[in-house]
């Protein structure tokens, strides 16, 4: 039984020491806030306007060129 009881109060200082010391003495250190910066997303050289123009005319001289097969 005094075994026991020397046990129970040792482990009753050691867990009290540790969580007495668990930060430490020291000033705590504050990171710095971390700043993300988005790149704005490339752009073509060529408008997409410009591409769907040239789409469309392709496929009007494809017809008019078709229409002139028959």
């Amino acid at each position: 039984m005094r075994l026991t009881t020397t046990l129970a109060a040792t482990a009753v200082l050691a867990v009290s020491a540790v969580s007495a010391t668990a930060g430490g003495m020291s000033e705590p250190v504050m990171a710095p806030p971390v700043v993300v910066v988005e790149e704005p997303a490339p752009t073509s050289s060529i408008s997409s306007t410009y591409v769907i123009i040239g789409v469309v005319a392709a496929l009007l001289i494809a017809a008019a060129v078709n229409a002139d097969d028959d």
